[in-house]
């Protein structure tokens, strides 16, 4: 089975954060975004996942040399220019020589949906293709999608005006598709999939979708991605496979609650660190974190703290003063 990925985009609703690294390629907690976004595909039989690359596709490459991710092997197909999504889809999946039934996923969508029934559901009905949903409170933002009785698409309706949707379900960013689809999208132009490839399948009675209410969320914004790193520290996606890293180092004494502790951290003595129900905690390549320090509600990387430090949470942005009481 085998996958198109979408990880081609700027991620410009992250900046400053992906000025200089893709979106994809940001943690979620201990792992980057696209090695959770494979593992799940591969979990469910994906053995391929086809890179649609366009920013900085070097980070990926550099990243994964032997071309497996997570277990899965990867291939790669740099855009020469932005294509938009369905002509990002055509791309690599032409480049990877597809002529069978496959997979798209966008690459900022973290989700437990269950691929397998997804494919299952689109070989019984025979259309080209069939898109996944997801229940949503401001539909206004995506693709919404009504269906009928039989899960065929009535009609793709893309980012209504608010209150005018015609349901909540939209478009979760998985689909399978037949490859009579690439037929549909014109080479080297942008063609958008949301806007003109779905519109014209579900014209045409072939386009079908699945309701689900498995977890989903779109990381592509400051507050969704930080919701990402939340949702897995809290359990409400399992726990991270490695939330302390092996080699980081803590005191007997030492005390970490709802944190992340990240490669080469520290912990010393008497340390209390915990994020309540603020932004995780995440410690990375710290030479040491001494005694007597309580932080809450902050992060730190490649850094140093020492003696008896307090942090506190100042103004909007927070900040970090030092006593000795």
């Amino acid at each position: 089975m085998r996958a198109v990925v979408l990880v081609g985009g700027f991620g410009t609703r992250l900046r400053p954060l992906t000025l200089t690294t893709p979106k994809q390629m940001l943690p979620v907690v201990d792992q980057p975004m696209i090695e959770r976004v494979v593992r799940s595909l591969g979990s469910h039989g994906v053995t391929e996942a086809i890179l649609s690359l366009g920013y900085r596709p070097d980070a990926f490459m550099e990243s994964y040399p032997d071309g497996i991710c997570a277990g899965v092997r990867l291939t790669y197909a740099v855009e020469p220019e932005p294509l938009d999504t369905a002509g990002a889809v055509g791309f690599a999946a032409r480049s990877a020589g597809v002529e069978e039934t496959f997979i798209v996923v966008n690459g900022d969508v973290l989700t437990d949906l269950d691929v397998s029934a997804l494919w299952e559901f689109h070989r019984s009905h025979g259309g080209e293709g069939t898109i996944a949903l997801t229940p949503v409170d401001d539909p206004s933002r995506y693709g919404v999608v009504p269906i009928d009785d039989d899960g065929r698409v009535i009609e793709f309706v893309e980012k209504p005006p608010a209150g005018t949707a015609p349901s909540n379900w939209v478009n979760a960013g998985t689909y399978v598709l037949e490859p009579s689809v690439l037929e549909r999208i014109d080479e080297g132009r942008k063609v958008s999939i949301e806007r003109e490839t779905f519109p014209g399948l579900a014209a045409d009675r072939s386009l079908f979708a699945v309701q689900s209410s498995a977890y989903w969320l779109d990381a592509g914004t400051p507050a969704s991605y930080l919701q990402a790193q939340l949702d897995i520290i809290d359990g409400l996606r399992g726990r991270p496979e490695v939330p302390v890293h092996p080699t980081a180092q803590f005191h007997d004494d030492a005390q970490v609650t709802h944190s992340v502790v990240m490669q080469g951290a520290q912990i010393g003595p008497t340390v209390r660190i915990s994020a309540a129900r603020r932004p995780s905690r995440i410690w990375e390549n710290s030479e040491a974190v001494r005694r007597w320090l309580r932080w809450e509600y902050q992060s730190a990387e490649c850094c140093a703290i020492w003696g008896r430090a307090r942090s506190a949470v100042g103004g909007a942005t927070g900040r970090l003063s030092t006593t000795n009481s």
